[in-house]
Formats: structure tokens, sequence, C-alpha cells
């Protein structure tokens, strides 16, 4: 049997027209994808030029990370005005350029907003600092006196995810808040300001037309009453899972349920319907589901899911949990592999052999492209790109890099920019064959480039490719709510889908030595050649196969 995909029926199109329950969205970090002008950073015209590129391999929406008006201290996480585009990313104009470009190529378009922090060169943040304790501009950030004899301490223990104190003082003695970088400085969300000038930012880009925003850490708005200390030193990092008083605290519901007014708003009238995607890391995944109540958010990414290892176990049931907990809110399960803040699947899985790692991720791939509802992908994923993981630190900019309690710092490898085409760097990325790029891309990476790869059946973006034209028309992949797991030797999951217009099997070989099965159907697409059989198919280790049946 080859790779190759056969014809299905059309798909069953979404209940009430909710595109949200089985898109699959593709994550674009901007300074990455593709550099227009030359300077070596990836920017608005690029990407817009691309646009195409996204509609030919099949996905339904693209998110952009943030390219706001930013000092870039955490690649734009450090929002300075959250209604300008930073001019290494272009224009205001270029935005709405790119914006209507996708809606007319069929993309939709998801941005980032970050509410739980700001720039420190922020107006309200250097308003703050100047107006001195006891401001009212001082209420809208997280400003307390410190601990100790002379205030020398920081108010509580909380640490920064990125390491050391979540704490810095100002000049006048107070310390404010960041559970990031000092150059985050955390909203108080108690204040009413900072309420209104959200909806009014939330505003401002529906106004221009996009579908939906993706919310950074959407958890964290919110802290405990008072403040108070954790007690122990092993505090939340960026994919803990403990409580902490700090994150996914009750409160931040009620703002989730005043958004999701404004997102209906315009919803209304024939109008295309907006969405919020939670970032949101939270103990469990029950927990995510309350964001998605039908009064708050669409999706949340599925962490629990993205973190699962390469054990038939594990993953068995992260997804029996994952869909029972969206289910019992009617929300969509989402799934995903990679994003600018792991280290990418393809290295993830591979245990030190890079091929081994690929095989693993191709069939992780069709997996979570079976599974019921949406998926994510991140940019460079379809090309099979392995994480960069021998980078010189004097090119490294994250910041975790440069604290060293925090992340491992190691966030660039997963950034490093796109190969397009060519054989010297930056590959396409910019407009000139020996340009400059932000981070220095491997030389091996002219064999993963978009030219070099396709046409050519074999390569991982013909794969996907392939795979999404598929889940597009095959009538029981998309939007759902079940699966039905079918008997399976130790170290495989094999599940059905069944509709009213065709029935389909995933089977997925997650064992170190291939397995014999039944065939259970006609073959629609195998991550790597699969050996046929007299009504069985031999799957080698680390594959999977889809069958109409």
């Amino acid at each position: 049997m080859t790779q190759n995909a056969t014809s299905a029926p059309a798909t069953e199109s979404s209940p009430a027209g909710e595109w949200w329950r089985d898109a699959v969205i593709y994550q674009v970090y901007p300074r990455s994808f593709a550099d227009a002008n030359g300077d070596g950073m990836g920017d608005l015209p690029g990407i817009t030029a691309r646009l195409p590129y996204l509609r030919d391999l099949g996905v339904d929406a693209v998110w952009l990370s943030p390219f706001y008006a930013s000092p870039q201290a955490d690649a734009g996480y450090d929002v300075a005005d959250y209604r300008a585009v930073d001019p290494m990313f272009g224009t205001l104009t270029d935005a709405d350029g790119l914006i209507g470009e996708a809606h007319a190529l069929g993309l939709r378009v998801i941005v980032d907003i970050v509410p739980n922090h700001c720039s420190d060169r922020h107006e309200w943040f250097v308003r703050a600092l100047r107006e001195g304790p006891g401001s009212a501009a001082r209420e809208r950030f997280l400003f307390r006196p410190g601990r100790g004899a002379g205030g020398e301490l920081p108010p509580n223990d909380w640490e920064s995810v990125f390491g050391g104190p979540a704490w810095t003082r100002v000049e006048d003695g107070e310390w404010y808040l960041h559970l990031f970088a000092p150059e985050q400085p955390d909203f108080n969300w108690e204040h009413p300001d900072v309420h209104d000038e959200f909806r009014s930012v939330l505003r401002f880009w529906l106004d221009l037309g996009v579908d939906g925003f993706r919310v950074d850490v959407a958890h964290g708005l919110v802290k405990a009453a008072g403040l108070p200390d954790i007690g122990h030193p092993e505090q939340v990092k960026l994919l803990g899972k403990q409580a902490v008083p700090y994150f996914d605290q009750d409160g931040v519901h009620e703002i989730y349920r005043d958004w999701r007014h404004i997102l209906d708003e315009y919803g209304r009238d024939g109008g295309a319907r907006r969405i919020a995607v939670a970032e949101a890391w939270t103990p469990t995944v029950e927990r995510s589901a309350r964001y998605l109540r039908r009064d708050e958010l669409h999706q949340a990414f599925n962490f629990e899911y993205l973190t699962t290892g390469w054990d038939a176990d594990a993953l068995r049931d992260v997804i029996d949990r994952s869909l029972a907990a969206m289910n019992a809110v009617d929300a969509p399960a989402t799934w995903v592999l990679s994003n600018h803040d792991v280290v990418r699947h393809a290295t993830r899985f591979a245990d030190g052999d890079e091929a081994r790692g690929l095989r693993r991720a191709r069939a992780a791939t069709l997996l979570m492209l079976a599974l019921p509802g949406s998926a994510y992908l991140y940019q460079g994923e379809e090309l099979g790109l392995p994480e960069v993981t021998e980078l010189p630190d004097e090119v490294r900019q994250d910041p975790a890099f440069f604290r060293g309690s925090g992340q491992d710092g190691t966030r660039d490898g997963c950034r490093v920019p796109l190969p397009w085409s060519g054989e010297r760097a930056p590959f396409g990325f910019g407009p000139r064959e020996g340009g400059p790029s932000w981070l220095p891309q491997p030389d091996a990476w002219k064999r993963l480039s978009v030219a070099a790869q396709t046409g050519d059946p074999a390569s991982t973006l013909e794969f996907y490719r392939r795979a999404l034209a598929v889940r597009r028309a095959h009538p029981a992949l998309g939007a759902g709510r079940d699966i039905t797991w079918l008997p399976a030797p130790d170290g495989v999951l094999a599940f059905r889908r069944t509709t009213s217009a065709g029935s389909f099997v995933c089977t997925v070989n997650l064992a170190s030595s291939p397995v014999a099965l039944p065939t259970p159907g006609t073959p629609l697409l195998a991550s790597t050649e699969i050996a046929p059989g007299a009504g069985r198919a031999v799957l080698p280790a680390d594959s999977a196969v889809w069958w109409a049946a």
C-alpha cells in the first residue's frame, strides 16, 4: 500500500456554521515566517505574499502571534500599543491588507491579544512610574510596598515564569508584579479601566475584520485576594500543572463572559462568527473546560495532549479525558503538537534519533488530525522541521535564557525562520540569497524547504497536503464528539468514527516493532509505506494509517 490519498465524499458542515469546531488553524510566528523587505525580520507583507501557500496547504485559518508596537523584550508579548503595528512588521495598513487578502482566499484570521501584562513602555505604566505611590495611575497595575524593615524584600515569594522574583523595585521603593519579564508589568484586573481598555481593543480589531483572538495567559489575569505566599520553592513553570495563587483563579471567568457578549455582537445578522481561544495552562483538562462554557470562550489549547509522550496508554487516556471534559460543556476538543514555546515534536519524539523523530511526528499528525474537533499546526511542522538545538549563545533572544532559574531558555530553537527555497541561507525567507536572518538557519534546511519538498510524494509537505485534503473531504472527520476504540495489541491505538455518510478508522502503531492487524477497510493515507496482505496489514513501528471503513 502506498501513501497516496484517495478521493472521498464531501464533509458535513459544523452545526450552525460554527466553523471553529472542526477548523485546522495554522500558527504564524511573524518574525520567522517570511521577510518581504530583506531586513532579516519577518513582516506582515511577507505573510500576505505567502497566504496562497497556506490556502493550498489546506488550512482553514491563520493565527498570528503578536505584531503590535513593542520594544520586543519578549518577542512582542510586551505590548506598548495594542492598536498599532510595530514598524519592524509593517503598518496598520499592512495588517488591514493581510486580513482582506486572507478573507479573499477563504482563510480566517486570528490575532493574539495579551491582556495579562503590557510593556514597561506602555503609556499607562510610564505614567504610573512618573506619578508615584498612591496615584490613580498605579492602581492599574499591582504595585505594593516591600517587606522587611526598609521594604527591601519583595511583597511575597512569587517567582517569575522566566526565573527570579516576580517583583521589581522602582526608585521610590515600591515593587510591581511581573509574572514574566521585568519589562512586562501585570495589569490589575480589579480596576475598571483595565476592563474598559480591553473591551475597546477587542472592538478595534474586530472592526478591522479579524475573526478571533488567541488569549495569551488567559488563566493569569486574576490573582488570589491578598497575593498570598506560595510557601514552597517549587513554583510554576510555563508548562506547569500545580495550583498557584496567580493562575487559574475563578475570577477570570467573569472577564470572559463579558468578552463573549462583544464577540457575539459581531456574529449577529448573518455576520461571520468571531471567536476567542484560551491559552490556559491549568492543572487538569477539566479545569480548562471551565473556560469554554457556552457563555465564555470557544476553544482552549489542549496542553495536556501536547505534553503527552509517545505512549499508547497515556495518549488514549488524555484523548478520553479531553473528549469527556469538552463534551460536558459542549465545546470542541482541540489538538496540538507544537507551538512557539515548546520543542518541536519531531525532536521531542526522536529520543536522539532524528529519523525516528520524523517517523513518529508524521504518525502523530495522522492521529491528531483524525480526532474529533479542531487542530492547530505550528509553522514549519508541515516541513518536518526539527528543533534547532545548536544556536550560539550570542544569537539567542529568549528572555528566559538570560534569567537562570525559570524556563530552560531554549525557545529560540523552534523560532528559527522558515526555509522556502534556494541553496543558501536564508533559503527564501528574505528576498536576497545570502541576506540576513534574525536567527541562523542550519545548512541542512535547504533539503527541507518548501520548494525542495513540493512535488515529492515522499516529502512531509506533500504528506500534510494529502492529510488535510482527506480530512476536509471525508464525512467522518473533523467536527464531532466521540470515537469508538477498537481492539488492538499493546502499543497500538485503533478507533472508529462514524456518521450517516461514512465510516473511518485510524490505526497507530506506537510500539517498537511491526504489528499485523486485520484490514479495517480501504486505505486512505499512511504515514509510511505499509506492506499489503490478504485481509491483514503490517504496520511498521511508529506509523499510522487512515482507512475508509
